[in-house]
């Protein structure tokens, strides 16, 4: 049941249910097509989560009741709506060394060797469930517990663009450098936010990811042809 709760005087959470799962989120991503088909009067912007949407609006343009019944309007036929079909992103990553600084201690950790730490990480294949944080910051689910780590008690200044890190039972990837307390395991030399490009966005919402590991000469060369406009990520379509 969707429930819709006021946030101060210009906004609403349109919250979908109270866990993260598959199905909240093709609710929330079927919502967010019939608001944005939608185009309600004084919606100012629309900010999706795991499984709720912050709805801001304009009280001068429109009220409290007018934007609530246009948002109750937006629920009606939700099983209609036809979602586009998602890809599978292989994403290539070197884990360890200089790259992946924390994978040593993530595998101490969970007392496994950091070649098993790859491996679990390597055999999933992840559901992008929103983008947020930073431009293109991928939050995935559906990492092994086996390798669930907490965040650094202190934050680094600065972690590199393409850094793949673990948080709890998260994982993601870092599009641009910035600071961040995710513990860090590997690099994918592939940009995930290019704002020259028509689709600056390597992931959407409800894509998938399957990570793969490279060698260190494998990066190099990836990274090369990725600088050069050569490279053409892999991508396969999903039922």
């Amino acid at each position: 049941m969707i429930r819709y709760i006021p946030s101060g005087d210009s906004a609403f959470i349109v919250k979908a249910g109270d866990v993260i799962s598959g199905e909240v989120h093709i609710t929330i991503r079927k919502l967010l097509r019939k608001l944005d088909e939608a185009k309600i009067t004084g919606v100012t912007d629309i900010i999706p989560s795991y499984n709720e949407i912050l709805v801001c609006y304009d009280p001068m343009v429109a009220g409290y009741r007018q934007i609530l019944d246009d948002l109750r309007m937006c629920e009606a036929d939700l099983e209609s709506v036809k979602l586009p079909l998602s890809s599978t992103v292989h994403i290539p990553v070197f884990y360890g060394g200089e790259y992946g600084p924390d994978l040593q201690y993530v595998a101490d950790l969970n007392s496994i060797s950091p070649e098993v730490v790859i491996d679990i990480h390597c055999s999933p294949v992840y559901l992008v469930y929103m983008l947020g944080f930073t431009p293109g910051f991928c939050y995935l689910g559906g990492m092994d517990p086996r390798i669930a780590t907490p965040r650094r008690e202190t934050p680094r200044m600065k972690i590199p663009a393409g850094a793949v890190g673990i948080a709890g039972q998260q994982t993601g990837i870092y599009p641009i450098e910035s600071p961040g307390g995710w513990q860090i395991i590997g690099r994918t030399p592939l940009r995930l936010f290019d704002p020259q490009q028509e689709s600056p966005f390597l992931l959407s919402a409800g894509d998938c990811v399957k990570f793969f590991s490279v060698t260190e000469d494998e990066f190099s060369r990836i990274l090369s042809e990725v600088s050069n406009g050569d490279y053409i990520v892999r991508r396969t379509e999903n039922s």
